[in-house]
């Protein structure tokens, strides 16, 4: 049964489907147009979490990584450099068109996080289902306080998740979650926008 909830868990609460619903979310609020809204989710999602997904399936298809959640950290190194390499195109995109300042900051977050995970992947595991939660909860604190706060009652359980189906260590997804969070911080304090939900 422990088992089982820890697969749905880690099923339900991916990186993907985390990503996805934030980079919607955010596109909606960053803007006061439904059509820019749906825009800037089709653009975020078409440039990062599609190519990344679909890279996956087909090498699962071909039996080229052992499962949908990559265990084995060597098998990882190409999907990091497409997510790093799709992300740069998506930030050059979004800096084009000038989108909101908050999807901008969001994206530049994601292209550091994919490098400095890229490169610690080289020596070690770190787990980027608690790093894309700690990013996501990060930012929605920065951006709506309290209330934003809430989200990080998923994180706990996704960690747990990681290490009972033993994808990861308790510092695996520790790091992963603490370097994440970092990032976000980082990078929205560079952008001005710690303390500043009145910018969306």
């Amino acid at each position: 049964m422990k088992k089982q909830l820890a697969y749905f868990t880690s099923a339900v609460l991916n990186p993907f489907l985390i990503s996805l619903a934030v980079m919607v979310f955010l596109s909606f609020n960053s803007t006061s147009s439904l059509g820019d809204g749906l825009k800037w989710s089709l653009l975020l999602i078409g440039f990062t979490v599609l190519p990344v997904f679909l890279l996956i399936l087909y090498l699962v298809h071909k039996d080229k990584v052992d499962d949908f959640f990559v265990k084995v950290r060597e098998q990882r190194n190409q999907i990091y450099l497409l997510a790093f390499l799709c992300t740069i195109a998506c930030c050059a995109l979004l800096f084009s068109l000038q989108a909101p300042m908050v999807l901008f900051a969001t994206m530049i977050a994601a292209l550091s996080a994919m490098l400095i995970f890229m490169l610690i992947n080289l020596s070690w595991k770190i787990s980027l289902h608690t790093a894309f939660a700690a990013g996501s909860v990060t930012v929605l604190i920065i951006l709506y306080g309290s209330t934003g706060a809430l989200s990080a009652v998923l994180v706990p359980p996704i960690a747990w998740s990681r290490i009972e189906l033993k994808y990861h260590s308790l510092s695996q997804t520790v790091a992963g979650a603490l370097l994440s969070a970092l990032i976000v911080f980082v990078v929205f304090h560079l952008f001005g926008l710690i303390g500043e939900a009145a910018a969306l």
